[in-house]
């Protein structure tokens, strides 16, 4: 038997399985709240063929591949035939702990390489993937193993999305290779038809950024009815139809296709002939018969595409809701089956009832042949493809240039120079990445020791014209800075692709990206993916907050330290001294390599950092103090037994904070002053600690309940941060304190940073004022002077 009959079999299988997931999701599994479950039957049905051609032939062990998002009940299909799936998982898909809606590398216990629920964000992923694997391979890092193809399979609505062209122009500018992306050209999005001619342009784009381009318009039967007498007069219909108008003739069936054919072509003998030898189901099979539905006509386009490692894009046509009797129609992205005409597919496909379930029923070969077939598919002869890597030792301390004054960002690139300086395999495995913004968040000197990295070397112009620069950037394949364009969703994707090599590649990383941080916000959506996929870099933002006056509220971030806490996956981290900011680092190159579950599993790191140059103090780094600071807080003032306020700030309004304190602490007794290194770790934690002492951990306690245990009951609590001031307005809750949170809530503007700091009043004198009115009695002897 070939294996185009085989294949030929398990498509059918595919869609049955994918339709029968989500019928049962819907109608037939317990469903107490009442809501709809869902699961995009007719876009799951235009990717079969597609889908079955790669899976079960084309793929290869080292290829990775990104499924859209609503092709998901086919992905959980195919993996349940190749025995990565169990059934209980399709059962419950959708529902708690079952398959999930969309592709999950974390919630998914099936062969999920990329995440793709945030639709275009999987599709560039496999771009940057590429480039990573590019970077592996340039260092001997690959481990013998060829070169995979890194796939995207897209559907067409999903070209509308902004990050796809970003990342087609950093492709191009770092040699993209081995790269696929296969569009599922249904023509029809959730609320409309693509429009006409649009593929047409796309296709020139894609040539343009040097890519190949294989279009699948027609299968086999329609391209031997072009052979046809008659047949080139059909072409020509075909290519001049809208795409609303085929896809309603594809829903109304054969005698609707006959009409309208006759009707446009007329009686024109050889084609009417053409037409007059088929039956209406013949005529329907012959038009719904698109190169994206055509086993044979997938197979050879991706042999033929093995063949050279230039980056291709297939253009199938397909049909959506192929095979099912929705196809074609408008409303049938989100539209499921009825019960009646799933009984008339389940008789269509032989499937008894009660066997709905079972992987080989209905099928036209035996399920001996069908089994072994499955075994010897070439993209599982290597088994979990899920990789580990060791993780690289971090140095005990991270060192600087200690200097009496400067700032967190300053002193981020003295670290980083340090590193660069060092000859270690911790430093060799640091990667950095920036867009367009390498110099002003302080990565040159970085940069400048270890070059940026490109395929084939490019020596530095500027230093060959002998022209003095602060600079000498030159490109190699022995560089560890990936240069970017002005893009932050391109920024947050690469992390998110540098991120995961241990477990794509087997080459452990350790990604470091700089922007700035008001420009998070751009890229928020490509951030969150890279935390879902649990992708592991350091993310350096800076400078931020208003006390970057004079650029204005253009420049000034708002809302990050909440992002920061919000943000799954992402420790947040927000230091006022460079001893602080080194200590976090060096937790965080930790952190980012831990796995495993638990309180402390590893994950990504973001350091919100300033431009602002404030006194550094002169101290011992112990291990208590060191913890304190990871743990996200720590006492510079501890407070009396008599304190009547404290005062806890984040970040940049250190001196402030510390000028308000001493203001108060003439007029007040035992004045406490908190440092918060990280608002997210220190509330983490406390949520932590309720949730294990609710289940019976009654002795569980978390770092904030510790440092303000022996705060007297009276005291009040201003808590500061050149950020929304509900960042640290949770912490009166602890230990049920007064508290007032002074921060920004408005956009700022230009100025300078007295100026600003006075406006928002989060100045020592603010501070002092809140603390007055937080604690009447005596006034504040010298902000009255103030």
């Amino acid at each position: 038997m070939s294996d185009l009959k085989i294949l030929t079999e398990l498509e059918r299988k595919v869609l049955w399985l994918a339709t029968w997931m989500i019928h049962n999701a819907n109608h037939l599994r317990s469903n107490e709240d009442g809501l709809k479950v869902g699961g995009h039957q007719a876009s799951s049905a235009s990717m079969v063929t597609i889908m079955t051609a790669l899976y079960f032939h084309a793929l290869r062990p080292e290829d990775r591949i990104a499924v859209k998002p609503h092709a998901s009940p086919v992905f959980h299909a195919i993996q349940y035939l190749l025995g990565n799936q169990p059934l209980a998982k399709l059962q419950s898909f959708r529902a708690f702990g079952g398959a999930q809606s969309y592709p999950s590398r974390t919630k998914d216990t099936d062969d999920v390489d990329f995440s793709t629920g945030s639709v275009g964000l999987g599709v560039a992923q496999t771009l940057f993937s590429a480039l990573v694997q590019d970077y592996v391979g340039a260092k001997g890092w690959s481990k013998n193993q060829p070169n995979g193809r890194m796939v995207a399979l897209v559907g067409d609505a999903e070209m509308d999305e902004g990050n796809i062209f970003e990342a087609l122009l950093e492709g191009w500018k770092h040699g993209l290779k081995n790269t696929w992306w296969v569009v599922d050209y249904n023509r029809q999005s959730l609320d409309a038809n693509v429009r006409e001619g649009l593929w047409s342009r796309f296709e020139t784009m894609f040539r343009n950024f040097g890519w190949d381009v294989v279009v699948l318009k027609y299968g086999q039967l329609q391209q031997a009815a072009f052979a046809e007498p008659g047949g080139e007069r059909l072409r020509e219909w075909i290519d001049a139809c809208p795409n609303q108008l085929y896809s309603a003739l594809t829903y109304q069936g054969g005698a609707a296709w006959r009409k309208r054919l006759q009707e446009d072509l007329g009686d024109q003998g050889a084609v009417s002939q053409l037409l007059e030898r088929r039956s209406d189901d013949e005529l329907s099979a012959l038009m719904n018969n698109l190169g994206g539905h055509d086993l044979a006509s997938m197979l050879d386009a991706f042999e033929q595409a093995r063949t050279h490692e230039r980056p291709v894009c297939f253009i199938a046509y397909t049909i959506k809701g192929f095979g099912l009797p929705l196809a074609g129609h408008k409303d049938n992205h989100a539209g499921l089956m009825t019960g009646a005409q799933l009984e008339t597919l389940q008789q269509r496909m032989a499937v008894r009832p009660g066997h709905e379930w079972e992987p080989f029923e209905g099928l036209a070969i035996a399920p001996q042949a069908a089994q072994a077939f499955l075994q010897s598919v070439p993209f599982i002869q290597r088994g979990p493809r899920r990789y580990e890597a060791p993780a690289i030792t971090v140095p005990e301390q991270l060192d600087f240039s200690a200097q009496a004054t400067m700032s967190t960002q300053q002193g981020f690139g003295l670290v980083m120079h340090e590193i660069a300086k060092s000859d270690t395999p911790f430093a060799s495995r640091v990667v950095t990445t920036s867009p367009d913004v390498t110099v002003s968040t302080n990565l040159g000197a970085w940069v400048n020791r270890r070059g940026l990295f490109a395929k084939e070397a490019m020596a530095d112009l500027f230093r060959a014209e002998r022209v003095p620069s602060t600079y000498n950037w030159a490109f190699s394949p022995n560089g560890q800075h990936m240069e970017l364009g002005i893009a932050e969703m391109n920024l947050f994707i690469m992390l998110s692709a540098l991120g995961l090599s241990h477990s794509i590649f087997g080459e452990r990383l350790l990604p470091v990206g700089t922007l700035y941080d008001p420009f998070i916000k751009r890229g928020l959506d490509a951030l969150n993916y890279a935390c879902y996929q649990d992708a592991r870099f350091m993310l350096v933002a800076t400078p931020s907050g208003v006390t970057l006056a004079p650029e204005g509220g253009a420049h000034q971030s708002i809302a990050t330290p909440l992002i920061g806490m919000a943000q799954d996956g992402l420790a947040s981290f927000e230091p006022a001294f460079v001893d602080e900011l080194a200590t976090m680092m060096r937790w965080g190159f930790d952190h980012m390599q831990r796995d495993g579950d638990g309180e402390e599993k590893g994950g990504s790191v973001y350091l919100r950092l300033s431009t602002r140059v404030i006194e550094q103090p002169k101290r011992i780094m112990t291990p208590e103090l060191q913890n304190d600071i990871v743990g996200g807080g720590y006492w510079m003032r501890k407070p009396g037994p008599n304190a009547q306020v404290i005062v806890a700030y984040s970040g940049a309004v250190a001196p402030e904070a510390i000028e308000a304190v001493g203001m108060m602490g003439e007029d007040r007794r035992d004045v406490g002053l908190l440092a918060v290194t990280s608002a997210d770790r220190l509330h983490g934690g406390w949520t932590a600690a309720q949730r294990a002492r609710q289940t019976g951990s009654g002795a569980a306690s978390s770092h904030v309940e510790q440092l303000l245990a022996d705060i007297p009951p009276h005291c009040a609590i201003v808590s500061v941060v050149d950020g929304h001031p509900a960042t640290l307005g949770w912490l009166g809750a602890v230990h049920g304190h007064r508290t007032r949170a002074l921060g920004v809530e408005h956009f700022g503007q230009t100025g300078r940073i007295a100026d600003l700091y006075r406006h928002y009043g989060i100045d020592a004198a603010g501070i002092a004022a809140a603390a007055q009115a937080m604690t009447p009695g005596k006034p504040i002897r010298h902000l009255r002077a103030v």
